[in-house]
């Protein structure tokens, strides 16, 4: 499992490239609290916007994720693990005063930049 990666996956890149095209300064990686383990894939520290872009098949996407055959009783519920700990980890996230975005890997990157500026230009959030 090594080489899967845990940051700058391909559509976090491109993301992130749109982002940044169009103006958008953020953090990358970027731990939030202390205690917590989760690091959202773009940040925004000023308009308290944690982003994350989630793998259809490490976080359960209910419309592609696929379900391993081999060696299940070791992934299942590793898998099952990941979903639980994405809700826990976003639901303190919101309880901190954090907005929690959460897109889907096979989604269009284009509208998903347009939907996190459209959350982060919001009057709401500006500080």
């Amino acid at each position: 499992m090594r080489s899967n990666r845990r940051r700058d996956t391909s559509v976090e890149l491109v993301v992130r490239r749109i982002l940044h095209a169009r103006g958008a300064r953020y953090r990358v990686d970027y731990r939030l609290e202390v205690g917590l383990r989760t690091r959202p894939d773009v940040v925004f520290t000023r308009a308290r916007v944690a982003v994350y872009i989630d793998g259809c098949f490490w976080h359960g996407c209910p419309v592609h994720a696929t379900f391993p055959v081999t060696n299940a009783d070791y992934w299942l519920p590793k898998l099952a693990r990941n979903i639980e700990r994405d809700a826990a980890s976003r639901s303190r996230l919101r309880e901190l005063g954090w907005t929690v975005l959460s897109y889907w890997e096979h989604e269009d990157p284009q509208a998903v930049a347009d939907d996190i500026l459209r959350t982060v230009r919001s009057p709401h959030f500006q500080r």
